[in-house]
């Protein structure tokens, strides 16, 4: 449970400093690059000796680098044709794939509390997201694909957890974020976005750090708790403490939708927990 308490911190601390960054970043891709730089370095340090499932960690790490950053290209082009409302609703759904490939490859079978726990997560993202009005989607197709590779990148971590080497959880990181940072490297020497500057710089390495970390603590409590536990659990508990951080810190007002989406999240964490 501790590692998924420290996963779930270090997330709202990625939120968080990610808020903070409005409005000084103008070159989000350079941001990632720096941060996916220091991910791999701290990743590196954590490389224990031999070679035993190392082909596996590297292959899944290099699909897991893929997909992260191809859920933020994908968030992106969502946002500027399905808005932003559908844009994160979906991108926080994706946690639906980490359960089906939890469920259905790897035998996992929640109990009724759970189920319940699951669906009250759903509905609370959902509301948490939701304006009347804006749903109305210019472009269904990409909004799957987000939700998909999202999802799909979450999910790899539960893949290698089963199929891989513990001990060769560092070069699987290692491998994920490196091959992030060298897709956005690839895409800022292609000329499709600029180099970074002082910001970009600055807080690229802010999130770097507790990006790592959310990773690798998720990996620890994949180890220790089912999936179909931790994913519901990291995503809407990681909603409530960035949410109850806004209010205390960026003095945001919830509607009242919004209120009745975090009354939900309780229960739902003491379902899933039960």
């Amino acid at each position: 449970m501790l590692n998924l308490l420290l996963a779930i911190a270090s997330s709202a601390l990625v939120s968080l400093t990610m808020r903070l960054s409005g409005g000084k970043i103008r070159n989000n891709i350079a941001m990632l690059m720096v941060n996916y730089l220091l991910c791999a370095g701290l990743a590196a340090l954590y490389i224990t000796p031999g070679t035993a499932g190392l082909g596996f960690a590297a292959g899944a790490g290099l699909i897991n680098g893929v997909l992260y950053l191809a859920g933020f290209v994908l968030l992106q082009q969502n946002v500027r044709t399905n808005g932003v409302v559908l844009s994160s609703t979906f991108l926080k759904l994706g946690l639906l794939v980490s359960m089906v490939v939890s469920v259905a490859f790897f035998g996992e079978r929640p109990g009724l509390s759970q189920w319940l726990g699951f669906g009250l997560a759903v509905a609370a993202i959902v509301l948490m997201n939701f304006r009347p009005g804006e749903g109305k989607a210019g472009n269904a197709l990409g909004l799957i694909a987000l939700l998909l590779a999202g999802g799909g990148g979450d999910a790899m971590s539960k893949v290698f957890e089963e199929l891989g080497d513990p001990a060769r959880s560092g070069h699987f990181l290692l491998v994920t974020f490196l091959t992030a940072f060298l897709l956005c490297a690839l895409w800022i020497g292609l000329g499709k976005a600029g180099k970074p500057g002082k910001w970009e710089v600055i807080f690229g390495l802010a999130i770097g750090i507790p990006n790592f970390f959310s990773a690798k603590f998720l990996l620890g409590a994949l180890q220790d708790i089912a999936a179909v536990i931790v994913y519901p659990v990291y995503s809407v508990a990681t909603i409530l403490t960035v949410t109850l951080a806004g209010i205390l810190f960026f003095r945001e007002k919830l509607e009242k939708r919004q209120w009745l989406a975090l009354a939900m999240i309780l229960p739902a964490l003491v379902l899933l927990n039960i």
